[in-house]
């Protein structure tokens, strides 16, 4: 599995609304089309942005740049929406012609879809959706994991004695012992899946 980890994967921030604006972290962006133009994005069933989408059919994705402070990656990443509103301390947004809301701090694009079909995956639920809106907001390079990984997440605690890694995304947890429960903040994957380092 850890050539798994050789893969490229992009950070971004994907945003839905039903009665309120809601978002989380995914990396699994991707073109599939050109004409029409269409994207997919894959993500946890038990996400609640995931059941946003089931029901509005809408939504944007940010594309984050190098620039992002760790601070909006445990925002959208490190919590979730069926208990945290994300957006009521997050003011660096606005809102896309579709009435879904998308990040303007540390993005240097942003795309509006409309879902034109959804497969279950086991976990996940990949959608494909047309891109009703494709805007750039500056030229400055995209966020990967990759370096997420080596620049903005702080660096694990030295007096750490154990850390576990997600299989799927590469996450790291650091402290003593996995909780049972533990769920992978990015990935949303459970313990099973962490690999003790």
């Amino acid at each position: 599995m850890n050539a798994l980890f050789n893969i490229p994967y992009g950070l971004y921030v994907l945003t839905a609304k039903d009665e309120r604006d809601n978002g989380c972290i995914i990396n699994t962006l991707q073109q599939v089309t050109s004409s029409p133009t269409q994207i997919s994005i894959t993500i946890n069933k038990d996400n609640y942005t995931t059941k946003m989408i089931q029901k509005t059919l809408v939504f944007n994705v940010s594309i984050l740049d190098k620039t992002v402070p760790f601070d909006s990656i445990k925002n959208f990443g490190f919590s979730s929406g069926k208990d945290t509103n994300k957006f009521e301390n997050f003011k660096e947004y606005k809102v896309a012609k579709n009435g879904v809301a998308f990040i303007t701090q540390s993005t240097n694009s942003y795309l509006s879809a409309k879902v034109v079909s959804q497969t279950d995956v086991g976990t996940h639920i990949t959608f494909v959706a047309e891109v009703t809106e494709a805007v750039v907001l500056k030229e400055t390079e995209s966020l990967t994991y990759d370096y997420y990984l080596k620049n903005i997440k702080p660096k694990p605690d030295a007096k750490a004695k154990n850390s576990y890694v997600c299989s799927i995304c590469g996450y790291v947890y650091e402290g003593e012992k996995l909780p049972k429960d533990f769920v992978c903040p990015l990935c949303k994957h459970g313990s099973e899946v962490f690999e003790k380092k």
